[in-house]
């Protein structure tokens, strides 16, 4: 990648800025015990995270009915929002690495699968508010791999889409950046490995987010 390739660098939220799978996983899991179903495997619960919450759980419990879903996102909401989010669940070098590349002229955004509740309280519990010129989320646009919030994103920071970047954890972070036709990067810290990830062609898939700084 050529020295300045971008002026926007979108990120996806979970997964591939914050250190999160594993407690995303556990709520899953016990929104789906609360209501009766069978505990999702581990991967299976892996793999719906970075859609929205409804069609997470409608994947998940193919079985349920609207009633049932809304029960189950209610479980999951609770379970969700009794741990209080902190800077240092973001991944380690990540907080220095957004201001690095502030400082170096990059506007930053966010595109995620969360809600904007859960957005807000994780960019303020990790004092990330004001680095990012941009926020969407899947309860104010379409879920992912739907390209929707990205041309939102795109529009709102005015840059041409051939100089935007998407960086995710997820198939479905990078088959939206497709979708959009953008340029995309795969990391394999989160939900998903390179393996899967290298199928939607990133530039490339690092193991750590911070990577970043050294192709950027």
């Amino acid at each position: 990648m050529k020295k300045k390739a971008f002026d926007l660098i979108i990120f996806d939220w979970d997964g591939t800025l914050i250190d999160s799978i594993d407690w995303i996983t556990h709520c899953l899991q016990t929104a789906g015990a609360l209501c009766g179903y069978p505990v999702p495997e581990r991967q299976a619960a892996k793999d719906v995270i970075g859609l929205c919450i409804h069609s997470a759980m409608q994947a998940l419990f193919p079985d349920a009915d609207d009633e049932k879903i809304e029960a189950l996102v209610g479980h999951y909401s609770k379970a969700y929002f009794s741990k209080q989010i902190r800077q240092d669940d973001l991944f380690t070098g990540v907080y220095d690495m957004l201001v690095q590349l502030r400082a170096d002229g990059y506007q930053l955004a966010v595109a995620t699968g969360k809600t904007r509740a859960g957005l807000d309280e994780a960019l303020a519990g990790t004092g990330t508010s004001e680095l990012f010129c941009a926020t969407r989320c899947a309860d104010e646009t379409a879920s992912k791999p739907d390209p929707r919030m990205l041309h939102e994103i795109i529009g709102q920071a005015q840059v041409a889409k051939e100089r935007v970047l998407m960086v995710g954890d997820s198939i479905h972070d990078l088959q939206m950046a497709q979708n959009a036709q953008i340029a995309s990067i795969g990391v394999a810290c989160g939900a998903h490995t390179e393996g899967h990830l290298q199928q939607y062609k990133p530039l490339r898939c690092l193991q750590l987010p911070t990577q970043l700084l050294e192709i950027i």
